[in-house]
Order: structure tokens, then sequence, then C-alpha cells
């Protein structure tokens, strides 16, 4: 499996993302500046966080204007893998290659800290080494990261399975007093029907190495190799 790491002005998460599928997965990876257009030798490509554009206009606004997205929508059209994470998150609602948007937190300030979050499902290539109901933790740095969307796509979402991780409590309720931004239904991640296109405002990259005492994200890494080699 060959990942490929879309590199914008701004971004300041993609060599963290880089060492995880490299140093730690041993998987071969290329960094790919936001003006290429041939990506057609990755399996996966991750849209890292940071500050796209310096976040200006909203988050991800100007990204989607990249000549790379045509190519990662294109990518996801053929059927492989993409990973936004936190600002890539927020391009690809920007895109519509994920419905809703990614809005100012409640509060209206930046919140960095570790949170719990529960994983809903562990039947899609994301969250195959995860058990449901889990209850994982995962940092999250951010200040426009509040899911929104109208009431008709949230049904549809929850009636599809397409939420793949909740904010919650330590023991696993889903309520206000775990939710740090306020987004609807504690959303922190969502695929589309495929399951092939994942979004998500927590780091799973910044809780994979051992060193730093928590790798409950590197088990979403490794449920997609598990998957991928499956096939």
């Amino acid at each position: 499996m060959k990942f490929g790491v879309v590199v914008f002005p701004g971004s300041n998460c993609d060599r963290d993302m880089a060492y995880v599928t490299t140093s730690l997965l041993q998987c071969p990876t290329r960094m790919v500046w936001h003006q290429e257009t041939d990506i057609s030798d990755l399996d996966v490509v991750v849209l890292p966080g940071g500050f796209s554009y310096g976040d200006y206009l909203r988050c991800g606004a100007i990204a989607q204007f990249s000549p790379v997205m045509p190519m990662v929508v294109d990518h996801a059209k053929q059927g492989k893998f993409v990973l936004g994470i936190c600002n890539g998150f927020q391009m690809l609602t920007e895109m519509g290659m994920l419905p809703g948007a990614l809005v100012r937190n409640r509060d209206l300030h930046f919140i960095c800290d570790r949170v719990p979050v529960k994983v809903e499902r562990n039947d899609l290539y994301w969250t195959t080494a995860y058990h449901p109901g889990e209850i994982i933790s995962l940092p999250i740095a951010h200040g426009e990261g509040r899911y929104y969307a109208d009431a008709e796509t949230l049904k549809a979402l929850e009636d599809n399975g397409q939420v793949l991780f909740r904010y919650a409590t330590v023991s696993g309720e889903i309520e206000t007093i775990g939710n740090p931004n306020g987004s609807l239904n504690n959303i922190a991640g969502i695929c589309d029907t495929t399951g092939k296109i994942l979004g998500m405002m927590p780091h799973p990259e910044r809780a994979a190495d051992p060193m730093l005492g928590n790798i409950d994200g590197m088990r979403l890494f490794q449920s997609l190799l598990k998957t991928f080699n499956n096939c």
C-alpha cells in the first residue's frame, strides 16, 4: 500500500503523518505538493491537518482550488482511499466529498486537548482493529471543528451508519459534557457511503508512536493495511 501525503502552504501535520506511514508502518510514502496533477501511483491520499493557506476565508476554502484536488476526487472515484484529518476533513466537506460542514467551535476558541472518542462500528476499512463501542483517546487541535449538517443530512448519516467516531465521556456516554466543540450528534468522524473516504477532526497520527504513550490512533492505520492486504 502506497501513501501520498498532500502538502499545502500552511500544512503542519504532513511530516507527522509521513513519519507514521514510513517509520512505523514501513509503507512507501511520498509527499505530494498541492500543485501536482498525477497521483495515479497512490493507494491512499491523506489530506493532513494544519492551516492551509492560513485558513483565510474559512478552513479549507482555498485549498479546494489547488490543482491536486480534482485528482483526489478522481482517485476516490476509482475506489481508492482518502483520509482527511482536521484541516483535511474541512477540505473534504468544502469539496463536497463528505456531507456537512465544520464551523466555529461552540465556545469560539481554539481547543488543544486529548479527548475520549467512541468507535461506532468496526466493520469498515478504517476500524477493524477496534471494538464497536470502544472508547479511545485521541488528540484534537482546532478552532473550527464543530460538525454541522441539516436534519436530513444527519438522518442519512445515522441511517447509513456513516458516523464512525463520536466524542464521548470516558465512560462512553454521548452527552454534552463529552462534546468538546459542540458538534451535532457528537460527531467526530464520518465516511462516505462506500466507507473509503474518511474525514475526522481528531488526530490519529498523533496517537500512533509508542514513545508518546498512546497508540489508539495507530490501529486506524493498521486496520486499513490489514483490510487492503486481504483484498
